[in-house]
């Protein structure tokens, strides 16, 4: 046995203290464009996993959405917060994601004895206990699951952000940085739903702001 290799953690609840897990995660913190998602997942305590759960990165698009269904049906709690442009804008992008996770945690803090959230750092001002778990989306179901929730419903923001906006290709990219959305950039400018706070947005945002105030004289 690799005694190197990530434990798989129990999601719904801890073999001795019988504890109840919430996993915690995000989607969309380095795109250039679109909201950060962040996901909440309880799972009943001792009820049968769902199988086939990893890192959302880890699976196809469709096997993917086959699992968000599953985990909502599966779940006894859930909660997703869409946390947009101007707040990323306004607070930076890693204070949005914080106060994501906040909003989701409180959202299902009745279910929850302790939340797993995804990666090194523990929001301030939580309602209950948390824990951080580095790579938590490769150790614990609940994370995989929270993952998994957030990429989906991300996904579909974007996709739908791209019927509005389709000259940056939104339903490809899903707002990162590809060699495609930055020849998009430098043609077209930003959209109401790029973060000007970000370094490749913002060096193309002045003239896009310029002709709007052009167009409004």
């Amino acid at each position: 046995m690799d005694e190197t290799a990530p434990r798989l953690a129990f999601d719904t609840a801890d073999a001795s203290t019988g504890e109840r897990i919430a996993g915690v995660d995000e989607a969309g913190r380095g795109p250039l464009a679109g909201p950060v998602v962040v996901a909440a997942v309880v799972f009943t305590p001792g009820r049968t996993p769902i199988n086939g759960l990893a890192d959302s990165k880890q699976l196809c698009a469709a096997r993917r959405e086959a699992l968000a269904i599953r985990i909502r049906e599966r779940a006894t709690a859930w909660y997703i917060a869409v946390i947009d442009v101007g707040t990323i804008d306004r607070l930076n992008i890693f204070h949005a994601t914080m106060q994501g996770m906040r909003e989701c945690i409180e959202a299902v803090r009745a279910a929850t004895d302790v939340a797993r959230i995804d990666g090194n750092i523990v929001p301030k001002g939580l309602p209950c206990r948390a824990e951080a778990w580095i790579a938590g989306d490769t150790r614990c179901r609940s994370i995989m699951a929270a993952s998994i929730l957030a990429k989906t419903h991300r996904d579909g923001l974007m996709v739908a952000l791209h019927d509005a906006y389709p000259q940056y290709g939104f339903d490809q990219h899903k707002g990162y940085s590809t060699p495609q959305h930055l020849a998009a950039l430098a043609e077209h400018g930003p959209c109401p739903h790029h973060r000007r706070s970000f370094a490749p947005v913002r060096a193309h945002a002045g003239s896009a702001d310029d002709d709007c105030r052009v167009a409004l004289l």
